[in-house]
């Protein structure tokens, strides 16, 4: 069961995500963030490379992984000190919340659960209504939100 202390993380969490919402119609740039920093601010690889201790074909390689999706975080924070910058990253989500993420989810479950049972019961000859269906899977959906059990996200 979602505890007190489960839905304060989730809470917080969702707060959190907020901040990134509004950098969802953010677009990468075909060249990636480094090429395009270091291209507005007119600097050679071999300068970048110079604040970083690295080669210019270490920097080439740091741009091409950017583009490729092979860089890892600890390279984008490297190279954004170097630029004088701070690495900022986080998940943008689809959804307008996380519980709405969960409800979501609780609900395709539900949907499977009860159309199984339905399916059962219709070859048995007990087909139940479309009302009652409805209303079996709304009765799931919340309990699966709010037990959040483990095999929500199988």
């Amino acid at each position: 069961m979602k505890n007190t202390k489960q839905q304060l993380i989730l809470d917080q969490t969702d707060r959190k995500l907020i901040t990134f919402r509004s950098l969802q119609s953010v677009i990468i740039p075909p060249k990636g963030w480094i090429n395009t920093f270091r291209t507005a601010l007119k600097m050679s690889l071999r300068q970048l490379g110079n604040r970083m201790n690295f080669t210019a074909q270490n920097i080439k390689q740091m741009e091409e992984r950017e583009v490729n999706g092979t860089i890892s975080v600890n390279s984008l924070q490297q190279v954004a000190r170097a630029l004088d910058m701070k690495l900022v990253y986080g998940f943008v989500s689809k959804h307008e919340s996380l519980e709405q993420m969960i409800e979501k989810r609780a609900n395709e479950i539900a949907r499977e659960i009860v159309m199984r049972t339905n399916n059962s019961m219709t070859l048995e000859d007990q087909q139940n209504s479309e009302e009652r269906i409805k209303k079996a899977i709304a009765q799931k959906t919340v309990e699966i939100k709010n037990e959040m059990p483990k095999y929500l996200w199988d």
